[in-house]
């Protein structure tokens, strides 16, 4: 069988709480409480719960972006955790990450055109002559034009920002995107093209995501297998259709109640756990 391009085990992320004026820590914060998963090559793995969950921890944390607690991260069996700086550095260009907010994740005092390029720079992909060219392939590829390298953040739509982070990620031709809550702030409309340009990039360079979310109807439209995440556990996994049509798992079950119900007609109970936000 095919070995997993990522596994999760047991990883805790805790931080720490402190109070009074010498801001001691009197007690931890459990964000990720013993997470554990693993992604095949391409196959998409959807993290869902509600805000605060720790899901986003849990896409940082694989990335080294945040420390971890304890638990270990093994990419292509490569343990993550163990890397220095220098090796840390070329793996970070096999796992990329798209941002939940498409503007507060580019820099507006740089041209799109710098934004997508620098990386190439830095990891010496290709030589500085052919950067403008390399960019302008990755903004059409994501359905943008090759002018808007010339363009600053500011003078996009949320859509088009997101589609800037994305040819971003993909600049490095990494193995494994963590997509997190890539479509969250964008309209409807949107949203769907957004999520169709994912699938179809993910047929193309055989990419692998993690696709962290809140919104059962985008996981159920992109994921191949679902962990539901509450309260930093993942109470339940499992693949879409035992996920979508039979959840065991009450807290699964309350998500799904609140997914709005398209037909006016129709009415949907809504079921609630102790401690959801929702």
């Amino acid at each position: 069988m095919t070995k997993p391009l990522l596994q999760v085990q047991d990883l805790n992320v805790h931080f720490p709480v402190r109070r009074g004026i010498l801001q001691r820590i009197v007690d931890h914060r459990r964000a990720v409480d013993g997470v554990s998963f693993s992604i095949m090559p391409g196959e998409t793995l959807g993290l869902v719960g509600e805000s605060g969950c720790g899901k986003t921890t849990v896409g940082r944390a694989i990335l080294r972006l945040i420390p971890a607690t304890s638990g270990s991260v093994t990419f292509d069996g490569v343990d993550v955790f163990a890397q220095g700086a220098t090796s840390l550095r070329k793996l970070r260009r096999q796992m990329q990450i798209i941002f939940q907010d498409p503007g507060g994740s580019l820099n507006p005092r740089m041209r799109v055109g710098r934004i997508i390029g620098e990386p190439l720079e830095v990891h010496g992909i290709v030589p500085k002559d052919q950067v403008r060219e390399r960019v302008g392939k990755l903004l059409e590829r994501c359905g943008l034009w090759r002018g808007a390298a010339d363009r600053y953040p500011h003078e996009f739509s949320g859509g088009q920002k997101q589609r800037i982070g994305i040819a971003r990620a993909l600049a490095l031709e990494p193995r494994l995107i963590v997509c997190d809550e890539p479509t969250s702030a964008l309209d409807v409309s949107i949203q769907s093209q957004v999520l169709n340009l994912l699938s179809d990039l993910q047929d193309e360079f055989k990419l692998s995501y993690l696709f962290i979310s809140h919104d059962m109807a985008v996981i159920h439209h992109a994921c191949q297998r679902i962990a539901v995440m509450w309260n930093g556990k993942i109470v339940e996994h499992g693949t879409r259709e035992e996920i979508i049509y039979a959840p065991k798992h009450p807290y699964t079950q309350a998500l799904l109640s609140a997914v709005p119900e398209a037909d006016p007609a129709r009415q949907r109970n809504r079921l609630r756990v102790e401690g959801m936000q929702m």
